[in-house]
């Protein structure tokens, strides 16, 4: 196979993932958009098999056949509540994978020019990290017990993380220097080490609130590091397919910082969620409890309904009663919204596709900034799960870790109904004045289950 084909078939799959990626910004399109990329990487691993030379295929073979029967399980079987870790993981997963081609390329060849050693250097040093740092966000999401959810810190913690990373520049320096020199062997196996270690302290500090954002940003350092990968195995598509990644990630984690009106390092380095960190005026009041049965009652009469999901409902699979809900309130004549925040759940996008699956219509889904002008004329703003997405808070007290983070304004509607399984504070941490509003109304339990009693009763009606 000529160079020349085959850097027309890379070409090739490079548009597969464009268009694959253009093709994910609707639900309707999303499936037939992944598709697409993973026929162009398909294409893309075999083209670089016959470009590779590799004759004896067998191991290839072997690990394409372990990845599909880990794989295909993986995509059927895990809830949606347990899709932000595996994303996390198959972050990890880019990022060891580039640190290994780039430590296993430097292995079968050590006389390599300077210019070769600085994409070894990245391609190990980024995929540590990447890695390291996802699997420390899996646990966090997973609820590990060796991992703690909320940030953990200690004194000197960005001192510490800054001398590593000054370290690991000047290593990676004299690594590149020389890099065939007997010593360059042992500083790129301490990068290794050094690598993994700022992933792990990296995402310590960082609370569980933050986790979309952290998701987002390690998938950018996977797309970087594969490539760097690229540039290290001399690989046209790899290049493009991380620079993709990568510049995608940054974009998508920059519009989520936007989202949350903080920057990318008070997120990395600000511990927001720890104890110390959690301030804000005393929240006094009760919480007004109400039955499924008086909130049909309210919803009977309602001619404008709002719904704002959180991590909650995720974790009642609740999307297919929600849906169903809307769908009777839509055919009394009811206008029904959905309004998703950026950072509902716990990774980007979260509510979008767990709606998206119980097939709501693209359509209804609303922004904040959208709904919140007129949030004052919906007759109930159901919030089903959410808490530091509809905090008043954020918005009212400057004493309150999230002040300034844009919110749904859930406490100007008419009526709220606030779904939840029971009187704690959300992954923040922060206490929300909205569950003690006189407009509030508390439905405690499983919100699958409350839904259900309530559709039960227009039902029966």
């Amino acid at each position: 196979m000529s160079q020349t084909l085959i850097n027309m078939i890379y070409l090739l799959c490079a548009l597969c993932f464009i268009g694959g990626i253009k093709m994910l910004i609707s639900p309707v399109t999303a499936r037939r958009g992944n598709l697409l990329s993973a026929i162009g990487m398909f294409i893309a691993v075999v083209v670089t098999l016959f470009d590779a030379n590799v004759v004896d295929i067998r191991w290839i073979i072997a690990g394409i056949a372990a990845g599909t029967a880990i794989g295909i399980p993986a995509g059927l079987y895990v809830a949606m509540t347990s899709m932000p870790e595996m994303v996390g993981l198959l972050n990890g997963s880019g990022g060891i994978a580039s640190l290994l081609v780039g430590w296993a390329s430097y292995n079968a060849n050590h006389n390599i020019s300077a210019e070769e050693a600085i994409t070894v250097f990245l391609s190990v040093v980024i995929g540590g990290i990447t890695f390291s740092g996802s699997v420390v966000a899996w646990g966090k999401l997973k609820g590990v017990k060796w991992i703690p959810e909320k940030p953990w810190l200690f004194k000197g913690q960005n001192i510490v993380n800054s001398l590593m990373l000054i370290l690991t520049i000047v290593l990676g320096v004299i690594y590149c220097v020389e890099p065939a020199s007997f010593s360059s062997e042992i500083i790129l196996m301490t990068l290794v080490v050094l690598s993994l270690l700022l992933g792990v302290f990296a995402v310590l500090p960082i609370g569980g609130a933050d986790m979309p954002v952290v998701i987002s940003l390690l998938n950018s350092y996977s797309g970087i590091a594969a490539c760097m990968a690229g540039f290290v195995i001399n690989n046209n598509l790899l290049i493009v397919t991380g620079a993709l990644v990568g510049a995608s990630g940054i974009i998508l984690t920059m519009v989520m910082c936007k989202a949350m009106n903080r920057p990318i390092t008070n997120v990395l380095f600000s511990g927001f969620g720890s104890g110390d960190a959690v301030a804000g005026k005393d929240v006094g009041g009760e919480m007004r409890a109400i039955t499924p049965e008086d909130a049909y009652y309210i919803l009977e009469a309602a001619s404008t309904v709002v719904i704002a999901p959180g991590y909650g409902l995720a974790v009642a699979q609740a999307q297919h009663a929600v849906k169903e809900l809307g769908d009777i309130l839509e055919k009394r004549g009811t206008e029904v919204k959905y309004v998703i925040h950026p950072v509902a759940g716990r990774m980007p996008g979260h509510m979008n596709v767990l709606l998206a699956e119980a097939n709501v219509s693209y359509d209804m889904l609303v922004e904040p900034a959208d709904i919140n002008p007129t949030m004052s004329n919906v007759d109930v703003c159901i919030v089903i799960g959410a808490n530091d997405t509809v905090n008043p808070s954020a918005r009212d007290d400057k004493t309150c870790p999230m002040y300034g983070m844009p919110i749904i304004e859930a406490d100007k509607a008419k009526v709220v109904f606030c779904l939840k399984r029971g009187k704690g504070k959300g992954f923040s941490g922060v206490e929300n004045p909205l569950f003690f509003k006189d407009n509030t109304r508390m439905l405690f339990g499983d919100a699958k289950s409350t839904v259900s009693q309530i559709i039960a009763q227009f039902k029966e009606a």
